[in-house]
């Protein structure tokens, strides 16, 4: 996957903007004003992504490709590399789980003003 197909699929959702709050190489997509998913621009190695607790052990497990977020709360956060072992449409499948475990946790008010 390249990043800007990785980019546009993120901005191509509702609400979804992007920004660079810890340094100009870290890329942030947020919903509501909150993360669902995390990249490095210049290298494009991984993706973070926000996941349900017992979801995120169950997807270790199962693909090698995913280990507890980097640099994230290793409970609520996978770090998922580009290396060719998951299929680009899954890890896709994964930024719609995070973006849509994101947007359900936003108070009632923010849910309607982004899907509006």
């Amino acid at each position: 996957m390249e990043i800007l197909t990785f980019r546009n699929y993120c901005l191509a959702k509702k609400g979804v903007t992007e920004d660079t709050p810890f340094d100009p190489d870290t890329l942030c997509f947020r919903v509501g004003g909150k993360i669902f998913a995390i990249v490095d621009i210049l290298a494009f190695e991984s993706v973070n992504l926000k996941c349900d607790p017992e979801y995120a052990v169950e997807l270790r497990e199962t693909y090698p490709g995913v280990s507890p977020g980097y640099h994230m709360n290793k409970k609520h956060w996978n770090t998922v590399t580009f290396d060719g072992s998951i299929a680009d449409t899954k890890i896709l499948e994964w930024v719609d789980y995070s973006y849509e475990l994101v947007l359900r946790s936003l108070p009632k008010k923010v849910q309607t003003a982004v899907v509006s």
